[in-house]
């Protein structure tokens, strides 16, 4: 199957801190990469510069067949950013709603303002996003009178209003009280269901074991093991994919030792 989101050598700073390290990595088309690891290792960031929410310090960022290479500038650069953030949608950790929008209004922005979409096309998609989260009974609702599951639904609806080829996921469900994570994990495995192309960060390994075609780990900026969930967590080569299991398996938190 032909890779959609295509990384070549992807090098990240901030200041003289090498965040991310020589990263290479493909994903197909309707495939499911979940992406484990430390705090602090880089997992975010590597989300981040899929979409040029962070700018790559050198490397090759490829999206549905558009490519962007460091080295390209200018107005040209800035158009082809412009389609790759049309083709990934992105769920953060917090849900980032309008609070003075209602949730059909927060889902329809995306295909107004950017799509520049008529109003009555965008109630329709809006709604059909909203029917697929499982949320379209609270359309008129105000975000400040909605759960947090319910709010991260709203935001996954919101991403999908832009009919992205790519799905990127950061931590969703980490802002969550754990009474309410599973209504998220249950529609993030109805999408991947559909076929939905998704790159996951997550510390939720029984959703990863589940749903995920793959699962990579990133040590210190670095893509240190790639594998099937099973294979992963039954036979890890790597040393740190064995500590990071290790602390899974005893219930601790993966975070940045002191």
């Amino acid at each position: 199957m032909k890779a959609i989101v295509k990384i070549k050598n992807l090098e990240k700073y901030f200041g003289r801190l090498h965040v991310l390290k020589n990263i290479n990595l493909e994903v197909d088309a309707k495939e499911v990469v979940c992406i484990i690891g430390r705090s602090g290792s880089g997992k975010s960031t590597l989300l981040r510069c899929i979409n040029f929410l962070e700018e790559p310090s050198d490397g090759e960022i490829e999206v549905d067949g558009l490519c962007i290479p460091c080295s390209l500038k200018g107005k040209e650069r800035r158009q082809r950013v412009f389609e790759i953030r049309l083709s990934s949608g992105m769920v953060f950790q917090e849900f980032n709603l309008f609070p003075h929008m209602t949730v059909l209004e927060n889902v329809m922005e995306g295909p107004l303002t950017v799509k520049k979409m008529d109003k009555a096309s965008a109630v329709k998609i809006a709604e059909m996003n909203l029917e697929r989260v499982g949320m379209i009974i609270k359309k008129d609702e105000y975000p400040n009178r909605i759960s947090g599951g319910q709010k991260q639904r709203v935001a996954i609806a919101r991403a999908l209003a832009m009919e992205p080829k790519v799905m990127l996921f950061d931590e969703p469900t980490s802002a969550l009280d754990p009474e309410l994570i599973g209504e998220v994990l249950t529609v993030m495995k109805s999408l991947a269901r559909e076929g939905t192309t998704m790159l996951v960060v997550t510390h939720e390994m029984e959703f990863a074991c589940e749903v995920a075609n793959r699962v990579i780990v990133i040590h210190d900026g670095e893509l240190v093991e790639q594998a099937a969930p099973a294979d992963l967590i039954n036979h890890p080569q790597n040393v740190h994919t064995q500590a990071l299991l290790e602390r899974y398996r005893a219930g601790k938190s993966p975070q940045v030792e002191a």
